[in-house]
């Protein structure tokens, strides 16, 4: 299937960071007519916990976004993904005939009004598969009873530290098959998810070559992904990451689109066993080496550093008037040898500072900090 052009289908009311139920009910879902839009349960603020159904073939496709409410990119690319789905595009046509899709866009609505982790208890939910002491938590496992998915997408966002690999590529998108029991064998059904993230994998490869990630697949029953695939459901975890100078992430939001379509479109053909295992396996693990910014030589205009040393400054995301800033914090101060920053001045660099110079909040970070 050729790769579909998502600005065809890009929500333009949907954008930024900062991303609520209230947003899709303004914007969204009010301008689509599902008669299969359902209350699946009640956050604990109240607020209804929605999902949307589309499709009517046999292969049962369950997928949930924004569990973490503060990881909003997954949920922009689905409902994009729904507007290319309910399209007269016969790709689009091809899908809905072989699978029924169920969508929960947003599980935590009350984390994400807060824009935080958690949920209203401070509870993470993603921490909660097997305890479900938590509404959120006891809708999606009803959902999941009830609607017995062949396949699970789990649909995250990852901070901008993540690597792919050692390389000085961010993992602007990652992937993991989870593991089904302490000792990670490789089952049948951990298998079919890493086939399908290996198809995603080489259409992603052709777009943002060598910027794809593994995560680790350490075991963790209460981790919603392992304890579905304990149940023998493929489940696959994807991670939204950093696209260079795309901090409102509305890049990586396509590429997690096009990863959405290209894993229906496999499942919809039948083409799972067309992929290897083996070729999952050389996806880079995710490495934390990135900074948002990291400045060499900064005893040049602040003598408590010595010559060897860089720093490496984090952006604090920070909700304000329902818009996130990125506040910078210095998070690392050594030699970071090993290291990479999205961006990076030289201090003793002329134009490097003067570059600098017009980032007065960061250097200003740097001239009073203290050893």
């Amino acid at each position: 299937m050729p790769l579909i052009n998502h600005l065809d289908y890009k929500e333009s009311t949907v954008k930024g960071r900062y991303v609520t139920l209230e947003t899709l009910q303004k914007r969204w879902l009010t301008n689509l007519n599902f008669s299969t839009l359902q209350n699946i349960g009640t956050s604990v603020d109240g607020d209804a916990l929605k999902s949307i159904t589309l499709g009517k073939g046999n292969k049962r496709v369950l997928m949930w976004s924004q569990m973490h409410g503060n990881e909003s990119t997954t949920t922009k690319a689905v409902v994009d993904m729904i507007n290319f789905l309910v399209s007269d595009d016969k790709h689009a046509k091809s899908i809905m005939e072989c699978c029924t899709i169920l969508v929960i866009p947003i599980l935590n609505p009350d984390g994400a009004k807060r824009y935080t982790r958690v949920n209203a208890n401070n509870i993470d939910l993603n921490r909660d598969a097997k305890l479900l002491t938590q509404p959120e938590s006891i809708a999606l496992r009803n959902v999941f009873e009830e609607f017995k998915p062949d396949c699970c997408f789990n649909l995250h966002d990852q901070r901008t530290l993540f690597s792919a690999g050692k390389a000085e590529k961010p993992a602007t998108v990652s992937f993991l098959s989870p593991a089904g029991d302490i000792e990670r064998n490789v089952t049948p059904t951990r298998e079919s998810a890493m086939k399908l993230i290996v198809a995603m994998n080489i259409m992603l490869q052709k777009e943002i070559p060598g910027q794809v990630g593994r995560y680790d697949d350490a075991f963790n029953d209460n981790c919603v992904g392992d304890f579905f695939q304990t149940k023998q459901v493929p489940t696959i975890l994807f991670e939204a990451g950093h696209y260079p100078k795309d901090y409102s992430r509305e890049k990586t939001r396509e590429f997690i689109f096009h990863s959405l379509i290209e894993a229906l479109r496999v499942i919809a053909q039948e083409k799972i066993e067309d992929f290897k295992i083996e070729d999952y396996f050389e996806i880079p693990e995710n490495e934390k080496l990135f900074y948002d910014v990291l400045i060499k030589n900064p005893q040049v205009v602040n003598s408590n550093f010595s010559p060897n040393h860089c720093v490496g400054i984090r952006f604090k995301e920070v909700l304000k008037e329902k818009a996130i800033l990125f506040e910078p914090e210095i998070v690392d101060i050594h030699e970071l040898k090993e290291c990479f920053g999205h961006e990076t001045f030289d201090c003793s660099d002329k134009n490097d500072f003067d570059a600098l110079s017009f980032r007065k909040e960061i250097l200003n970070l740097i001239i009073t900090a203290e050893q």
